[in-house]
């Protein structure tokens, strides 16, 4: 069951996204609101169910592994849309929802006289699901689809305000200082996969710790690579110049990006 719960922690936010996206039309803006914060505070008491049936394992196996679909084998390389949970990864879970339960909350009367509420709220859900997907992530190409749509997501909600020209660049220039540091997790990820034949989490720490006693300077240059990628996503020098500009979005996107999910992503 903790799979399950962990998959409902993905889908919940995703399809307030596309629900709210999809019918803003004809969707009262109360209720798109309603739906969007509904969708996150849904994850979070997944993510809690989660919790709880993974204490229910014996603590030497603490972790579960669940794939949904293999979309490529090709060379050895194999990749499936699968998720990896142990305590670390739900109890960053419970932080992204949580907190991010909260600003919905505090954005459903502070939004209310802004005409792109529909937008805000379903871009708000699909940043959300964006940070699971990285957090929940079972292999490292899945790591950067979802470090790709957190970099993607905050540009979209930093240039909520498209026609202010400060809010636009701000948002640009977020996306591109963000990309620039991804190469790193590009890097890594290679290197990983030259030197241990996956990306797969399970099948790396298995067997990471026999193949490196004997190259040392690979696992320097991947730790190296993940460095850069995540001092990019959380703003650590040189890469921090994006994250004051970041002001420019309205203030509930302010405080998920700058203290409460995005630049935690990085940590």
């Amino acid at each position: 069951m903790t799979a399950t719960w962990a998959w409902l922690v993905l889908l919940f936010p995703l399809l307030g996204s596309l629900t709210i996206g999809a019918t803003f039309k004809v969707l009262p803006e109360r209720t798109a609101g309603l739906i969007g914060i509904s969708a996150i505070v849904a994850a979070f008491v997944c993510g809690i169910l989660a919790l709880i049936g993974l204490q229910g394992e014996p603590s030497e196996s603490r972790h579960v592994a669940s794939s949904l679909w293999e979309y490529a084998n090709v060379g050895g390389l194999k990749i499936d849309l699968g998720i990896y949970v142990d305590p670390l990864s739900i109890f960053m879970v419970l932080v992204v929802t949580g907190v991010s339960s909260l600003i919905h909350i505090y954005s459903y009367s502070y939004m209310e006289s802004d005409q792109g509420y529909h937008r805000f709220f379903s871009y708000l859900n699909f940043f959300v699901f964006s940070m699971l997907v990285l957090v929940l992530a079972g292999n490292f190409i899945m790591l950067i689809v979802g470090w790709a749509l957190v970099g993607f997501a905050s540009y979209a909600l930093i240039s909520y305000w498209y026609r202010r020209n400060t809010a636009t660049k701000a948002g640009m220039k977020a996306f591109v200082i963000n990309v620039v540091g991804d190469i790193g997790l590009y890097i890594a990820a290679i290197l990983i996969f030259k030197n241990l034949g996956s990306v797969d989490y399970g099948t790396v720490f298995e067997r990471a710790p026999e193949v490196f006693t004997t190259n040392e300077w690979e696992i320097v240059a991947i730790c190296l690579c993940l460095l850069v990628g995540a001092f990019a996503k959380s703003a650590q020098m040189p890469f921090h110049t994006w994250l004051a500009d970041a002001m420019e979005g309205p203030t509930p996107v302010s405080s998920l990006i700058h203290a409460a999910t995005m630049v935690t992503a990085g940590v």
